[in-house]
């Protein structure tokens, strides 16, 4: 069988059950079992997908993703993050679209302390949505921001996805992690220019608020109780990688610790609250490590069917630039988002995109930020976009489904520019992992 058919085989397959319904995680085993025994040679092909699934979970440097998760969900569960946003609320004033505004400071607050994408959209649209809809905000101007600043967890630190793209991919986890946070940040001020704006050139999208007349210390007091005591949570996460003292799994189990003492320190830590973040964290990273357990094993029938090396060498013979193979691969991911989740886009690509960027000479940060953030896009694309149905989950009935999506296309558009601007000037990702290098 040639490689051509393996490599087609295996793809299809996998798309297949997919669309049958079948969760990922069987559905990438299920391919990766009958590939193993067709291309490893039967009983042998089993036996070493069993050895590679062990090696796989034991790897230390997964470790990350579920203190990352169980930190993130310390915070959501105890209520802490809810009580910075109603801070932040407080704090920005005489605005256009200012609770727009709020949205997008404090779904960035969150995204550095939580890490996951769905609590982030699911706590900012729960908090703000009822609200800002109360008040008179157009739907789009409501939705789009809160779905947008959702998805920043994707990209800043503490994000389980990044440490999954760093250790499937073989870049630096420590760097990766850091190399997304200038340009979540530079997300962010894109998103506050485009709401200001279109507010201010159409000021029926979000109407004025009534805004309570209150002290200074009422207006700033909850900001330096419930905002500024987070800040310690992300000064210890990407202060320790910074300043080398720690590993990323050092650092995110840290994080941890210092979750822990702010929820005990706002007197937001039950046994129930615990429970519940422990219980989610298990859950989210037993699915993570499952579809984690098969991929080396993905990867190593694409090798050995000759598929890897088959493709590297068709696209190396066209003569294409590096550009030109990084937009190829920026295509794909970006297409595969419109029908698969961020963890399949991932064992799908990673065992063919990674040589072949190895062969293109693409920075491997580069190629680490591209994936987070075509995966970002893939959490706001219809028709299965996550975060789309997330809003939907959160959203009053008479929304429909075109609302949501019409609310998150410029959004999409922003995150578009914004990766643009990281394949034209590389020096974005790349700047701050330099520092920490230094």
């Amino acid at each position: 069988m040639g490689w051509e058919i393996t490599l087609a085989l295996m793809l299809c397959g996998l798309g297949a059950l997919l669309l049958l319904g079948l969760p990922v995680a069987f559905a990438f085993l299920v391919v990766t079992v009958i590939g193993a025994w067709e291309v490893l040679g039967g009983e042998r092909g089993l036996i070493q997908l069993a050895r590679n699934a062990a090696t796989t979970v034991t790897n230390f440097q997964l470790a990350p993703i579920p203190l990352f998760i169980l930190m993130g969900e310390l915070l959501f569960h105890s209520r802490v993050a809810h009580r910075a946003i109603d801070a932040v609320d407080r704090v920005i004033t005489r605005i256009p679209g200012r609770l727009s505004v709020v949205t997008v400071f404090g779904g960035t607050i969150f995204a550095a302390l939580s890490g996951s994408t769905i609590a982030n959209t699911a706590m900012l649209g729960s908090t703000l949505l009822p609200q800002m809809l109360r008040k008179g905000y157009h739907p789009s101007m409501a939705m789009g921001p809160i779905m947008a600043s959702g998805a920043i967890a994707m990209l800043i630190p503490p994000s389980a996805l990044a440490v999954l793209v760093g250790s499937l991919a073989g870049i630096s986890i420590a760097g990766l992690l850091l190399a997304g946070v200038v340009p979540a940040l530079l997300l962010s001020v894109l998103f506050v220019i485009y709401i200001v704006a279109r507010c201010k050139a159409d000021p029926g999208l979000a109407p004025p608020d009534d805004e309570p007349d209150l002290t200074l210390r009422e207006r700033w007091g909850p900001f330096f109780t419930h905002v500024l005591p987070l800040s310690a949570l992300f000064a210890v996460v990407i202060g320790s990688l910074l300043a080398g003292l720690a590993t990323p799994t050092e650092s995110a189990a840290l994080g941890c610790i210092a979750a822990l003492a702010v929820a005990a320190g706002y007197r937001s830590l039950s046994l129930a609250t615990l429970g519940s973040a422990l219980m989610e964290t298990v859950k989210l990273s037993v699915m993570i490590l499952f579809i984690i357990a098969s991929s080396q094993t993905f990867a190593q029938v694409l090798s050995f069917s000759g598929a890897t090396a088959g493709l590297v060498g068709m696209i190396g013979g066209m003569g294409l630039t590096p550009l030109e193979v990084l937009l190829g691969m920026i295509a794909i991911l970006l297409f595969l988002g419109f029908f698969i989740d961020q963890v399949s886009m991932l064992m799908v690509t990673v065992p063919i995109f990674v040589p072949l960027a190895a062969a293109a000479g693409i920075e491997p940060l580069i190629l680490g930020l591209v994936y987070l953030l075509t995966m970002e896009i893939g959490l706001l694309t219809p028709p299965f976009g996550l975060l789309l149905f997330v809003m939907r989950g959160v959203a009053p009935p008479e929304i429909r489904m075109l609302q949501i999506y019409a609310a998150v296309a410029p959004f999409v558009m922003l995150k578009l520019l914004v990766l643009a601007l990281i394949v034209a000037v590389p020096d974005v990702g790349t700047w701050l992992p330099a520092q920490m290098a230094r």
